[in-house]
């Protein structure tokens, strides 16, 4: 009989506790799969929160990796390098919209939509400054797009707060109406509120959104650094609704796994001045040849097809999990959907058991409860359908009990 050892695995004593984990230490990771220093497995349907666009380690990414490493990393934020212009180009093309500068992060990309608003309105409206956000908003971890969000608890942290963000209520059109002042410049919100449970902002009220902003003179600044890149079954969410922004930001899913955000704007709105904008590794061509190599992917014949397949079954199984245990149906889209339990404090309870589960011989089940009655479910947008079928079958067991 073969034992198979595990050395141990390092202290985590040296790193600051910002977030209560589990003591499980990960050192794998293989599509829909991870593997911890033990050799226990879990199917993942958090994917680094709806980072990993192609699950762990996909070939397409390693390979970029390599092959853009021996070439170059970074020449500097002031000088051009051919990958940032080339996925400049590619996301333009997708968006619609004409401009893009790139960023480390989807805060930072957020952090960048409220200088580039703060400034159009310096310029454009007078000195407006103020941006309209909405409770339950999530859109960094930065000081000003903390203030910029609506996340029940961060009103308390780091005071004093950034000020201009006065808060509406989503798909309350009224409310925005309301807060519409001289020194208002945009609108900003996510077209689904991913940690407020997945909560989405319908159609209609983007619809109305935009011609408000068009009527006002507003700028409309989306934040599709959960929803962008596929997440959603169309390439971007805002897509489902037929309107298109002023000012867009992506991240998580651009990078497939790696750190990069955009923010990208119509040219009209495009006013920064040299000195304005800027980053050490501001469009990297590290980074901007993976996001180039994760979007050749998804804009492939079929990909999104694909998305939207895996998305109907697992919104089935849900549904179907759903009429078992009394709760209601799933909401969402793509695959970015959530499922409320009827039981209090029951999305942690059984995140916690699923997790748990994992052993030597038998896997468990990573899922967000992202509320403590409400899981989200982020997969890769390449699960396959086998995978989905065992993770349903994993939570139907687990709200069994």
């Amino acid at each position: 009989m073969t034992i198979t050892s595990h050395p141990a695995p390092p202290s985590t004593t040296a790193l600051m506790p910002v977030a209560d984990r589990p003591e499980a230490m990960f050192t794998r990771g293989q599509g829909s799969w991870l593997f911890d220093s033990r050799g226990r497995s879990w199917l993942d349907l958090v994917q680094g929160w709806a980072v990993n666009t192609l699950g762990h380690a996909p070939p397409v990414i390693t390979d970029a990796l390599a092959l853009q490493s021996r070439r170059l990393l970074q020449p500097g934020p002031g000088l051009y390098n051919d990958r940032a212009a080339a996925l400049a180009e590619r996301l333009a093309a997708l968006a619609g919209l004409e401009r893009a500068f790139f960023t480390s992060s989807g805060a930072e990309a957020n952090e960048g939509a409220i200088k580039l608003a703060r400034k159009f309105g310096q310029v454009h409206r007078g000195g407006a400054h103020q941006i309209i956000t909405f409770e339950g908003a999530f859109h960094g971890r930065t000081l000003a797009t903390m203030s910029a969000s609506g996340k029940p608890g961060f009103e308390r942290l780091f005071e004093p707060k950034v000020p201009g963000f006065p808060k509406a209520r989503l798909n309350d059109l009224a409310s925005v109406q309301a807060l519409i002042g001289p020194q208002t410049v945009a609108v900003m919100l996510e077209p689904i509120q991913g940690e407020a449970g997945v909560i989405e902002a319908t159609p209609a009220f983007l619809q109305a959104l935009r011609a408000l902003c068009d009527a006002q003179g507003l700028l409309l600044i989306l934040d599709e650094v959960q929803t962008g890149i596929g997440r959603t079954g169309t390439m971007f969410a805002f897509e489902h609704a037929a309107v298109r922004p002023d000012i867009l930001t992506l991240g998580k899913g651009l990078g497939g796994g790696v750190p990069i955000g955009a923010l990208m704007a119509r040219d009209a709105v495009c006013c920064f001045e040299p000195g304005d904008q800027g980053g050490t590794y501001s469009g990297n061509p590290l980074m901007c040849a993976v996001a180039l190599a994760v979007l050749d992917v998804v804009t492939a014949p079929g990909f999104l097809a694909g998305v939207n397949a895996r998305s109907a079954q697992l919104r089935a199984g849900l549904d179907a999990l759903a009429r078992r245990i009394g709760a209601p149906a799933a909401e969402g889209r793509g695959l970015l959907l959530a499922l409320s339990l009827p039981q209090d404090d029951g999305a942690t309870q059984a995140a916690s058991a699923l997790f748990r589960r994992a052993s030597a011989s038998r896997p468990g089940l990573l899922v967000n409860a992202v509320r403590p009655r409400r899981l989200r479910f982020v997969p890769a947008l390449n699960v396959a359908a086998d995978e989905l079928n065992l993770a349903l079958a994993l939570l139907d067991t687990a709200l069994a009990c």
